[in-house]
Formats: C-alpha cells, structure tokens, sequence
C-alpha cells in the first residue's frame, strides 16, 4: 500500500461546508504519485509510460477542511498491458471515498500500449490489494 497524507485547502471547500467532490479524483491522483515513478522513475512526461483509461469514484463520507486526510492506493490487477488501482480516502476514523483507476502501459512516441514490463509488475506485486 502507498499512502499519502492531504491537507485540505479552503479553495477546495464548497458552499455546503465540505470539499467538494470534484477535488477526490484529484487527491487520488496525488496519491499514485510512487506508482508513476515505478513506471517513470524521474517522472519525466517524455518517457511517461501511464494512460488512464477508466476511473470510478464512491463518495462514502463528507470530508471536511479541519483534518488531513489520508489516501491509501493498492495494486488490485495486474494485467498483461495494462493495471488497476484500488484507492482509499480516510479522515480520521472515517473512510470517506473509494476508487478504482485502471491504466494501460503506454508508449507515446508509437502511440501503442506495450506489456508492462516485469520489473514494474514485481513492484507491483509488493503492493496487492488481498481480497
């Protein structure tokens, strides 16, 4: 598992009181920043290998500014080209939102999905979700 710690920003606060929702993908986003960097070590967008292709989110829980959050990412699959993310947002005691992101292994200069190679699928696999 990966976790990443958030601090809620008062832009992120909507007029009901509570962070609005369009701002949990982002958080999710934030919190598979070390699976990117098993598939692009320096990050670099010129060798980028990661291409979302579907995302699902379940809003759970209001989340609120006064408490960090925290968003917990686990492999779920590992495919032949191609793998999907279970992802978590608690604050506190309170599991707050649920996701799942499934990427392709991509290359952008032949514009082709490629397997995912297996020194990314043995890192992966230290970090299975168990069902």
């Amino acid at each position: 598992m990966f976790e990443t710690t958030i601090t809620p920003r008062v832009s992120e606060t909507d007029g009901a009181g509570h962070i609005n929702n369009v701002f949990v993908p982002v958080w999710f986003e934030a919190g598979r920043r070390e699976i990117f960097r098993i598939l692009t070590p320096d990050l670099s967008f010129a060798r980028w290998r990661a291409t979302l292709v579907n995302m699902n989110v379940d809003y759970l829980d209001q989340i609120y500014l006064h408490d960090d959050v925290q968003v917990r990412i686990w492999v779920e699959r590992i495919g032949t080209k191609s793998f999907t993310l279970y992802e978590e947002i608690w604050q506190g005691e309170r599991h707050c939102a649920t996701g799942t992101a499934t990427y392709v292994y991509f290359n952008i200069e032949t514009q082709q999905s490629e397997p995912v190679p297996p020194h990314c699928r043995e890192a992966f696999e230290a970090h299975l979700k168990e069902m």
